[in-house]
């Protein structure tokens, strides 16, 4: 039977707290919708208005006041705010509309959030676990209030999106990412914990900011790094054995190492590494649907070359030998870019998550190019004529028409991502990417994008996002009772993804989504845990379920945005 959920929906909510206690509780306050007889049984009167109003009243009144706020950075302080106060109002209003709000509360609005955290921030929300207080970090996890915490998102500020070291203003991101998912995956607000692991920083604009909330101290590394992630996790492990520990925006080459030293021993897993390659893949299924080359024949160069440009080569690897590749073959039709040019194996700096798709060094030895020391992106486009293109590098206006054009000849339906965050980080437009192949590309990016017009034809942009599979992660995890996260999954989450393309069932490539809407996200999370809990329980780390218990079980786990009846705690 799957781990059931905590949480009933339907029965009348024990509640503990009392009178300004309870009205300062996100996850419990109804604001001015607690009815005359909660208001008895809590204390609550004179601290509310007369008027008892409903969730649907409160939504209107907060969707009038922020649609009058100048612009989107604004309305996101302002939808923070509410979260911080009321829980189920702020994901009610989300609710109305996935595909307006998603933009405002995630990319491409958190960048700027998260440079300007320190000046926005006003109420505590989840952890702030600095260096400072290791040796301690098991008693300030034990606290009571966190009994029923079921997915914890972890970072430690020190590579957000494309902006670099953030510190402790990066907990943006584990708060923005548990808003998605219990907007698109129904977790329940109550059993998402975000914490930032603040080990200081090396942004010297922050260390010199008055305003800055975090720990004043240059970042930690090495072995007192790893000593303070080992102390981290083992607290974890022992307060929460059924957890999901989701990591996001660690430092450059910590999170491989991160995540390959604990994946094994707990339900662990990296959402730059593995959600962007679980969706990537997604994708590019649903592009090959749509006419773009099958597996067997495809070479892909990935422009970027940390944790998500790794993540998304291995995963596609593993596609390719599924496909019946052999495993050395699927590995050298990668070409990876980083700062030293392509990877090649003897090369210094290498690091675990390149060495599998380091090509050989002597590659470019009949390519007659200007620097065989170093060969640059647009040597490697020249000579490998690639079939598929991604961008994780974060580098603004890096895919120009030279660049593009050896796919613009040599390929029918070049496969081209470009998904940098956020949007001035872009390696290129989807209109000069159209523009340059002349309609035939099959694009995506990493930030919305309104539809392109190319020669009187709208053309959809997809967002490949990694809200298309985390949100189902989490669902899966705690419907199904989920102890590891395996690469089986994320393969497997992304032929569910393709299989909901639109692409797939529509005439010519580029003339329908390689994706679902935005709005059909909460479908697509139950997709991708369906598949999730069937692959962990193949693989022996779910445990089994029928058909039908397994459905029950994610009915159960969801959770929508309404206020349930609440009575005292007996005694």
């Amino acid at each position: 039977m799957p781990f059931p959920a905590r949480f009933s929906r339907t029965s009348p909510r024990k509640v503990g707290l009392h009178g300004r206690n309870l009205l300062e509780c996100p996850v419990l306050n109804k604001g001015n919708a607690f009815d005359m007889r909660e208001r008895d049984l809590f204390g609550l009167h004179g601290l509310l208005p007369a008027n008892v109003t409903t969730l649907e009243r409160q939504v209107a009144r907060a969707t009038r006041r922020l649609a009058a706020l100048p612009d989107n950075f604004s309305r996101h302080v302002a939808l923070r705010e509410i979260q911080d106060r009321n829980e189920t109002l702020f994901h009610a209003i989300i609710a109305q509309s996935l595909e307006h709000y998603l933009p405002i509360i995630y990319t491409p609005c958190i960048g700027r959030a998260c440079r300007q955290f320190s000046q926005i921030w006003t109420r505590p929300r989840g952890l702030f676990l600095s260096y400072e207080d290791r040796g301690r970090l098991a008693d300030i996890l034990s606290d009571p209030q966190w009994d029923n915490v079921r997915v914890i998102v972890a970072s430690d500020g020190g590579s957000i999106l494309g902006i670099g070291d953030q510190g402790a203003n990066g907990m943006g991101i584990p708060i923005g990412k548990l808003a998605l998912y219990t907007a698109c995956g129904g977790l329940d607000p109550a059993c998402a914990l975000p914490i930032e692991l603040d080990v200081g920083t090396d942004n010297a604009t922050l260390l010199e900011d008055p305003d800055y909330i975090g720990w004043r101290h240059p970042r930690v590394r090495g072995a007192e790094y790893d000593a303070f992630i080992a102390e981290f996790v083992e607290a974890v492990e022992a307060r929460w054995p059924r957890i999901a520990l989701h990591w996001e925006d660690l430092a450059g080459a910590d999170a491989l190492r991160i995540l390959q030293r604990y994946r094994g021993r707990m339900c662990t897993y990296n959402d730059d590494i593995q959600g962007t390659a679980g969706v990537t893949a997604g994708a590019l299924l649903a592009a090959i649907g749509a006419g773009a080359a099958p597996v067997a024949q495809q070479r892909i160069v990935i422009f970027g070359a940390g944790g998500a440009g790794c993540g998304i080569a291995d995963l596609l690897s593993r596609l390719m030998i599924a496909d019946g590749m052999d495993p050395q073959e699927a590995r050298r039709r990668f070409f990876m870019i980083d700062v030293d040019g392509l990877v090649r194996q003897g090369m210094a700096g290498i690091t675990d998550g390149q060495r599998p798709f380091a090509q050989p060094a002597d590659i470019a030895a009949e390519w007659h190019v200007h620097d065989p020391a170093r060969l640059s992106l647009a040597d490697v486009m020249a000579r490998v004529r690639p079939t598929m293109l991604v961008g994780t590098s974060g580098q603004g206006g890096a895919f120009t028409r030279d660049i593009i054009a050896p796919m613009a000849t040599g390929t029918a339906h070049p496969v081209i991502f470009a998904l940098s965050n956020p949007t001035a980080n872009i390696e290129a437009t989807p209109a000069d990417l159209l523009e340059w192949t002349d309609g035939r590309a099959i694009i995506g990016t990493g930030g919305p994008f309104a539809p392109v017009v190319f020669n009187g034809q709208e053309r959809p942009v997809d967002q490949i996002n990694n809200s298309y599979v985390f949100p189902g992660v989490g669902l899966a995890v705690v419907a199904g009772g989920i102890t590891r996260m395996t690469d089986g999954m994320f393969l497997a989450a992304a032929h569910a993804l393709a299989e909901l393309s639109p692409a797939a069932h529509a005439h010519g490539a580029g003339s329908a989504p390689l994706l679902p809407p935005v709005s059909e996200l909460p479908a697509v999370a139950a997709s991708v845990a369906r598949a999730l809990i069937r692959q962990g329980q193949a693989e022996g780390v779910a445990p089994p379920a029928t058909e039908a218990e397994t459905e029950a079980a994610l009915r159960h786990a969801t959770w929508t945005a309404r206020y349930q009846p609440y009575e005292k705690v007996d005694g």
